[in-house]
């Protein structure tokens, strides 16, 4: 298991000298780097400019572990649901290019208010997360679904739509969020899917409405062995706050 950070909001204006450098410098061994952020890395980048990219991360401690896509399947217009599909294709390939191992996307809603049961639009999303999956795969990348969005942040409909899906490429993004709580605890909703999480965001680990040092234990536990990403608010003193991040995470973990 290792420490990495989501560009997202903390590293959004940093270009990706400094994110390497920062993180080189603070124990963060991976970066999910998010779109619309300035390092850089979206799909207008030419072929020179992507090996690039993956030369920089080459060269340094430093793993891009993941692309923080916005692409969502949850649209009751078929035409904007294609136009996210293709535009996951697109990101695989970038993805590919560049080294990075896997592309985030994410559910963002349901359409309830338009008369559409939420059952459909959890098909819809798993049918489209297959699509995207089976075209991944074959570009060596992983699709991950961060469990997100109004409603379908619960981790019961994520779990349906992995369901739907029913891909091995298929993965999870772990968010963290407080309905992953049932009675107070996480651990019913986290064993519903602890083989399907690739990847974790976590918000600031110092909060304590969130059981923090409990899910990293059970990540530890379950064998998992990838990147858990702080997702945190910008500062105007980045390198301390990184610095405690570092220091807590590690005796979290220990």
């Amino acid at each position: 298991m290792k420490l990495g950070l989501v560009t997202y909001n903390l590293a959004n204006e940093w270009d990706l000298p400094t994110i390497i450098d920062k993180c080189s410098k603070h124990g963060f061994h991976g970066v999910e780097a998010r779109t619309t952020h300035a390092h850089g890395i979206e799909l207008e980048l030419s072929t020179a400019q992507r090996a690039e990219v993956k030369k920089q991360f080459d060269d340094s401690p430093v793993a891009l572990c993941g692309l923080g896509s916005t692409y969502e399947y949850h649209s009751a217009d078929e035409t904007e649901v294609r136009q996210n599909i293709n535009g996951t294709k697109e990101y695989v390939k970038l993805a590919h290019d560049v080294g990075c191992p896997g592309v985030k996307v994410r559910p963002n809603g349901v359409q309830t208010s338009k008369g559409i049961p939420l059952e459909k639009t959890l098909d819809q999303i798993g049918l489209a997360l297959r699509e995207c999956a089976t075209f991944a795969q074959d570009y060596g990348v992983e699709i991950r679904l961060e469990i997100h969005g109004q409603v379908t942040c619960e981790v019961p409909h994520c779990k349906t739509i992995m369901e739907v899906a029913d891909h091995p490429n298929a993965l999870l993004c772990w968010n963290s969020n407080q309905s992953d709580l049932v009675d107070g605890s996480i651990d019913a909703n986290f064993e519903s899917v602890r083989d399907k999480i690739a990847l974790v965001h976590m918000r600031d680990i110092c909060l304590p409405e969130y059981p923090w040092a409990h899910l990293l234990q059970l990540l530890k536990q379950s064998g998992y062995a990838g990147f858990t990403c702080a997702e945190i608010p910008g500062n105007e003193d980045p390198d301390r706050i990184m610095g405690y991040y570092s220091a807590l995470w590690k005796a979290y973990t220990a």
